[in-house]
């Protein structure tokens, strides 16, 4: 094997391949090193002969494992996606900072494969045992587009007083409704203060009302982003959001930052030209 370095592709075999949904697939290798990465890290994944992505790491049962969950969209993802057990491709990182994890309650809001660092986060939190109890709320357009509830259960039956939360848009799954309305509500019933922080990640717009709402009610919160990333080391500045270089600075901020002192957040996204554009994407 070649000696290893942060920056270079590392060699690493996919050992499994498990489809979650009909366009999303978890790629599951072992590496002590991914094994390792803090909640919130991230690694540039390449497909030999083909693209490098970034990926965040999700955690795998089994010690020395790591995995990729990754959804087919683009020709990056798409060459990703298509990898086979046996195949190799090649990781360097982990790159980024961490959730600043809290003891008490815990309110872990994901959607799509932005799902993947809360796992990890919620793998890390309840090593805790009493000291948290951890609410996990995911969101997807329907049914068929649900994953990791199962895994999330398991790993959360540790924690007394949690518990997962499915929202789909069109109710055949869970509640019916958007996840932002499902915890703008939970947070105004707050009364309390019960909720000690709030951890998000998925469609920008969602984090952007996610963190608004938990702001609002004076809590602790953070959001991990999604950019661009073509170097992950924050040389190229195709991640920048505002006064950010996401890959360098984040991609973990806390709600303080992001709604005060970045103008982009929720509002303006890059596409890989570098061309700036209102939310949503098309």
């Amino acid at each position: 094997m070649p000696d290893r370095t942060r920056d270079h592709p590392f060699p690493v075999t996919v050992e499994d391949v498990t489809d979650e949904t009909p366009t999303v697939r978890t790629l599951t290798f072992s590496d002590d090193v991914m094994a390792s990465a803090r909640p919130g890290q991230f690694a540039m994944v390449w497909v030999p002969g083909s693209y490098e992505l970034p990926m965040s790491v999700m955690v795998a049962p089994e010690e020395g494992r790591a995995a990729f969950t990754v959804r087919r969209h683009g020709p990056a993802s798409t060459s990703l996606y298509n990898v086979n057990p046996g195949d190799m491709i090649g990781v360097r990182g982990p790159y980024g900072n961490s959730f600043d994890m809290r003891d008490g309650r815990l309110l872990l809001v994901g959607g799509g494969t932005g799902l993947v660092p809360l796992m990890r986060l919620a793998s890390h939190a309840s090593t805790g045992g009493g000291s948290r109890r951890i609410t996990l709320v995911m969101g997807a357009r329907t049914e068929s587009e649900v994953f990791f509830e199962d895994a999330a259960s398991r790993m959360l039956s540790v924690c007394p007083d949690s518990r997962v939360m499915v929202c789909t848009d069109d109710g055949t799954r869970g509640t019916k409704g958007l996840v932002t309305d499902v915890v703008d509500g939970m947070l105004a019933a707050d009364g309390t203060g019960s909720f000690d922080a709030v951890y998000t990640c998925g469609p920008e717009p969602m984090m952007y009302k996610v963190m608004q709402s938990a702001h609002k009610g004076g809590i602790f919160a953070q959001a991990s982003l999604e950019r661009v990333m073509k170097c992950g080391a924050g040389i190229c500045g195709s991640c920048v959001a505002g006064p950010d270089v996401v890959c360098r600075d984040g991609t973990v901020f806390d709600a303080d930052h992001l709604l005060r002192a970045n103008p982009e957040f929720g509002r303006t996204y890059r596409d890989k030209s570098g061309v700036s554009a209102r939310w949503p994407p098309p």
